[in-house]
Formats: C-alpha cells, sequence, structure tokens
C-alpha cells in the first residue's frame, strides 16, 4: 500500500520530513540563531510584542528601519509546532541596514491550535500590518512577505488570499513573497512523525495545500530551497514553482547550491548572498 506517491511506510517518508533528523548538526545551528538573536534584541531597535490579535501568541517584533520605509514580514518555520518570533531577530540587523523594516510573526503552534487557526492568524497579522504599518514607520504600500519551512507554507497561504473579499484590502497589498524551503503539499504528513502534533484531517490537507489552489492571480513569488535538502523538500518547491508558472503566475526558482535545510535560512542574514538581493529585487518591485 502507498501512503504518499512512491512512498509505502512511515520510516520512508520520515527520512524525507524530518529536516532536523536530516542534518546532523542541526541542534548547533539552532542554537546559533538563539544565541546571535539575543544579542540583536540587546543593541538593536525594536518593538516588541505588538499585538495584532485577540490571543497571546498573535504578535510582532518590529524592527523599525525609519520613516515610510518598506516593511518585510517573516514567517519563521518550526514545522507549525516549535519557535516563536524572538527567536529569528537575528535576521533583522540585515534587513535595517538596508533600509527595511523587518516585522516577524508570532502564531500559535499546533496541538494547542490548528494548522487552519495558524493559517487565519498569519493573514490576519499581514491585515494587521497593512492598518498600522504608519505608526512604526512602515510604507503601507510596499510590503512583501517571506517564510522558511512552515513559514515558507505560510506565505503561499498568505499570497494566495482573497484580500478584498474577506479583509476590505486591496487586491495587491502583499507586492511579493519569497518561501524558502516551503511545504505545498500537506498531504504526506498525516502518515509522518509529526501527525500526533498537528493532528491534520484530510479536509484540512485538501484545503491548506497551496499546490491545490493556485489562482490566477498572485503577486510576484520565488521559491527558493537548498541543493542539500532531502529529495522531497526539492521536488515540493519544484512542483509548487511549476504549478505556479502553469497558472502564468510571476514566479522565480532558486535553488542554493550546497546548502541545507537550516543554513539556507542564514543567507538572509547576508546582505551580500543571492537570496538577500532576490528579497530586494522584491521589495523593489524589480
Amino acid at each position: 500500500m502507498r501512503l504518499y506517491r512512491e512512498f509505502r511506510t512511515q520510516e520512508e517518508l520520515d527520512r524525507e520530513y524530518n529536516a532536523a533528523a536530516a542534518v546532523a548538526d542541526s541542534d548547533a545551528v539552532i542554537r546559533g540563531w538563539l544565541a546571535r538573536s539575543a544579542a540583536v534584541l540587546d543593541r538593536l531597535e525594536a518593538r516588541l510584542g505588538i499585538a495584532y490579535g485577540p490571543t497571546r501568541a498573535e504578535h510582532l517584533d518590529v524592527f523599525p528601519a525609519g520613516r515610510d520605509r518598506p516593511v518585510h514580514v517573516f514567517f519563521h518555520g518550526g514545522y507549525w509546532r516549535r519557535f516563536a518570533a524572538r527567536d529569528f531577530a537575528f535576521l533583522a540587523p540585515a534587513f535595517v541596514e538596508a533600509g527595511i523594516t523587518l516585522v516577524n510573526v508570532n502564531y500559535a503552534l499546533c496541538p494547542m491550535v490548528s494548522v487552519t487557526e495558524i493559517v487565519r492568524q498569519a493573514r490576519a497579522a499581514v491585515a494587521w500590518i497593512a492598518r498600522h504599518a504608519d505608526e512604526f514607520g512602515g510604507d503601507p504600500g510596499r510590503i512583501t512577505i517571506s517564510g522558511h519551512s512552515a513559514g515558507g507554507h505560510l506565505v503561499a497561504m498568505t499570497a494566495f488570499t482573497d484580500w478584498p473579499g474577506d479583509y476590505d484590502l486591496p487586491a495587491d497589498v502583499v507586492k511579493g513573497g519569497l518561501a524558502i524551503s516551503g511545504l505545498f503539499d500537506l498531504a504526506p504528513f498525516p502518515w509522518t512523525w509529526l501527525q500526533p502534533t498537528l493532528q491534520l484531517d484530510w479536509g484540512e490537507v485538501l484545503r491548506l495545500s497551496p499546490i491545490l489552489h493556485v489562482p490566477d492571480r498572485a503577486p510576484p513569488l520565488l521559491i527558493a530551497v537548498g541543493g542539500a535538502e532531502t529529495a522531497e523538500f526539492r521536488r515540493q518547491s519544484r512542483d509548487f514553482h511549476a504549478a505556479c508558472l502553469a497558472k502564468g503566475l510571476t514566479c522565480g526558482f532558486l535553488e542554493a547550491e550546497g546548502l541545507d535545510h537550516f543554513r539556507i535560512l542564514e543567507e538572509l542574514e547576508r546582505p551580500d548572498s543571492e537570496l538577500f538581493a532576490a528579497v530586494l529585487d522584491l521589495v523593489r518591485g524589480e
């Protein structure tokens, strides 16, 4: 019996989708993120814990770059079950130094909430930012988004939002998006080690798989993945990119040679990296 595509056992799927286990020193890499984030919070101006919704988990960390600056919104990863916005403060210096206000979004985690609720919170965060960006010096007409891993999934779901119908906002409120090592088909996850935490039902899998809901119109997107990631992470990104192109969307693809699932995110720390240059292109509308 096949569980998903050619995979017949949970063990086979877990080898592909347990990103931390696939990178031998992933724990050390993450400890480095946390240490660098703590150092950034000690030295960089920030407005922490700004509420965008009614629950304690719904808040933002804003790193302002000045008045009337473009706003870049980041959704962290962790398979919808781990980490917090503050853990990714290490990304802020490169953005602020480039004149871009960075907003890290915090959201509730599984199993306390469902993936459906996390998607709602991600969209609500962008809607709040669009209405309140001027309060922290941001330009609401220049909002771009990015996310890593599960955050890449949130980028796609947010980019595909019916902003006029659901939020009474302009259809182009998001000017561009970068999905890094994203998850665009949720069908494998009910068969994996993640299911006791995610508790996905098949209705959610169908509703929340961006590859099944590519619209006719969406902001420009860039899909990025590490060349040293597992075959399934690379395939998901390639397939999603192809699905976007098939719909006529503006969508680029970048496979970062030699980078694993965690080190590709660190490219956003480096102003001289190809990935950071791609973000600058999104911000400039190029």
